[in-house]
């Protein structure tokens, strides 16, 4: 399947991010790309000391206008979280997937909520996604078409154990929608989603957040496409693009038939 990759400096203004996001799909569609892959927090970033005004519910408005980059289009749209209310009316984020025909595949909660303490020169950065998220209970592998998608979101990278649990369910992608920070992302970024590739033998899919978002929060980028054998078919490196490739699913079985894992 041929795909592409968003990189985003998502803002608050959930129109300005879906102009942005609808630009680029234009430019997929005369790509022939058939699969949009999209980061954490695609919708509407918050600076983190209080939730996005914007919330998606099933059904509302700003659930419709997610839904509507598939239908109206034509093509997959996976991978990508937004702030969210799940059923008891807590805040989740949420990583929604749609059909070209605007079906709903399935959607994941985050699991691992980020917490860390960023220090630069005397200043020390707290962050605790805790303060605003609740988070989710568990995991969810969708289909789209011949791809069969194990969901996660930013932090969940470093949790090595539920890659491994989708992968022994039979998922080929692993997509990982990110707003990395700056610090993590260049110690650890590429580091772990290769690694997260290679001990599945699947190909990971990792779309990211880039750029000065507001005051408190600045994302590294990068948005990677990496394939079973740990290759990086794609990186986007810095600024706002998309990146468009193909996901060969045949390469996985000639991996796997080449080191026993399984």
């Amino acid at each position: 399947m041929k795909i592409g990759v968003i990189q985003l400096c998502s803002s608050l203004e959930y129109k300005e991010n879906l102009g942005k996001i609808q630009g680029f799909i234009d430019e997929a569609i005369d790509k022939r790309v058939q699969a949009i892959f999209l980061p954490e927090c695609f919708y509407s970033m918050s600076d983190g000391r209080k939730p996005t005004p914007y919330l998606i519910n099933e059904g509302n408005d700003h659930y419709e206008n997610i839904k509507n980059l598939a239908l109206k289009n034509s093509i997959f749209i996976l991978g990508g979280s937004a702030a969210s209310l799940d059923e008891g009316g807590n805040i989740v984020n949420r990583c929604y997937n749609f059909s070209p025909s605007g079906q709903d595949l399935g959607i994941y909660d985050k699991i691992n909520l980020f917490s860390c303490a960023l220090k630069k020169g005397d200043e020390t950065k707290v962050i605790n996604e805790g303060d605003i998220y609740s988070p989710g209970k568990s995991l969810n592998l969708i289909e789209a078409e011949d791809l069969k998608i194990g969901l996660s979101i930013c932090f969940d990278l470093r949790f090595p154990n539920m890659f491994r649990e989708y992968a022994l369910k039979g998922a080929n992608v692993l997509t990982i929608g990110s707003a990395f920070t700056v610090p993590s992302g260049k110690a650890h970024w590429h580091t772990l989603v290769r690694a997260r590739a290679i001990e599945n033998q699947c190909f990971v899919v990792a779309p990211a957040q880039w750029g000065k978002h507001n005051d408190k929060i600045s994302t590294y980028g990068h948005s990677l496409v990496v394939d079973p054998w740990g290759e990086v078919l794609c990186d986007a490196q810095e600024g706002e693009s998309l990146s468009v490739c193909r996901l060969d699913l045949s390469k996985i079985q000639k991996v796997r038939d080449s080191i026993k894992v399984f």
